[in-house]
């Protein structure tokens, strides 16, 4: 192992650098910065910032570390992989309640859409309020408003397809509670 001499200024010199993880890490010694050279944790390609400096530059480009990414395996120079955006994911609430929404309108005329009108209203809002509070994450907010849309329309009609049952045979129902009585 070679000594290295250091210069005062050298020594009292403070850096900050960029983790594998996009992190920001520091202030830290450069004796600190070696040591993690040599453990692995930062390696040539490793953003620095010195201090005083308004540019950020790969450790390599310090000539103060050069004796220690000289000692470093040649395979560590590779960088780590970088993390990768996750593509924003369709809602499966939202996915729900456009399907109840759907299935909703042909039991309209058996079971007046229940219970698929009202799941899927549930689900829909569900859906909806979940994309309003991670939009970068999820996605699916039309799937969500026709599912909510249907899922309405089909209990409206719903409602007046009972009524206007009722409203057509209130004459027999009224003839048949007479008759009971």
């Amino acid at each position: 192992m070679a000594l290295r001499i250091r210069s005062k200024s050298e020594s009292d010199a403070m850096y900050k650098i960029i983790g594998a993880d996009g992190k920001e890490y520091g202030p830290i010694t450069a004796e600190q910065l070696r040591q993690w050279i040599a453990e692995g944790r930062a390696n040539g390609q490793t953003k620095v910032l010195s201090e005083g400096a308004t540019d950020w530059k790969p450790v390599t480009e310090f000539p103060e570390f050069a004796g220690s990414l000289g000692s470093m395996p040649a395979a560590s120079l590779i960088p780590g992989p970088l993390p990768m955006m996750q593509a924003p994911r369709t809602n499966p609430m939202a996915i729900t309640g456009m399907i109840l929404g759907i299935l909703a309108l042909p039991f309209l005329c058996c079971c007046h859409g229940l219970p698929f009108n009202v799941l899927g209203i549930i689900f829909s809002a569900i859906a909806l309020s979940q994309i309003k509070k991670d939009p970068q994450n999820e996605q699916g907010k039309a799937m969500a408003i026709a599912g909510l849309v249907l899922s309405i329309l089909s209990l409206v009609l719903g409602v007046l397809i009972f009524a206007f049952g009722l409203a057509i045979n209130s004459s027999d129902i009224l003839r048949k509670i007479q008759n009971n009585m």
